[in-house]
């Protein structure tokens, strides 16, 4: 069975790719799993160049098909920002962060976005390639939900309910990152399905 990495140390993420991940008949490994100790910056423009980047580096550093993401959230009332500087901006504080920031605005639209990397190991440097899941909603007037993590309990579904009040399969369903992983699973499935090179 191929070995795939999950190419992040934010164990949030982790448990939910191990989640999204789940159905594939892989051997799902985290960089701590295999005595990998790996920062990567994240200095691009893009979500897209940023997961890039993650992904690029733990297959180099690794050998082993490796999945890495970008994600953010984008509110209007913030010109559509933070974007790729979420986890930079709400410096640990995502939920009160946002709330400071939107206030009492009328406008409460946002989004979250998130870029898959999925990069195949090669002698010439690793093969990536990118899918993106989205989601719109809008910023709740306080936090709801005990689940999920970073954002989740103040993004508000157009259904009533917050990403953190979902349980997890149907949040899985409906998040960016789940969208995402939906959108690579074929391509996922024909690496693992293969052989390795």
């Amino acid at each position: 069975m191929r070995r795939l990495l999950i190419a992040t140390t934010n164990r949030g993420k982790q448990i939910e790719f191990r989640r999204l991940l789940g159905g594939l008949p892989a051997e799902l490994v985290t960089p701590d799993e295999i005595g990998l100790d790996l920062e990567v910056e994240e200095p691009w423009p893009t979500y897209a160049e940023n997961a890039s980047a993650k992904a690029d580096a733990y297959a180099r550093a690794s050998d082993l098909l490796s999945v890495a993401d970008d994600s953010g959230i984008e509110i209007a009332v913030l010109d559509w920002g933070p974007g790729v500087r979420s986890a930079r901006w709400a410096q640990g504080r995502h939920a009160e962060r946002v709330l400071e920031a939107v206030g009492d605005a009328d406008d409460r639209r946002a989004r979250m976005v998130c870029a898959l990397a999925v990069a195949e190991p090669r002698a010439a440097g690793p093969i990536v390639e990118i899918f993106t899941g989205l989601v719109e909603g809008t910023i709740a007037p306080s936090p709801r939900g005990d689940g999920g993590f970073g954002y989740d309990p103040i993004f508000l579904l157009p259904r009533g309910v917050t990403t953190a009040e979902l349980p997890e399969g149907e949040k899985d369903r409906l998040s960016h990152r789940g969208r995402a992983v939906e959108a690579a699973m074929p391509r996922l499935r024909d690496l693992v399905g293969g052989d390795a090179t």
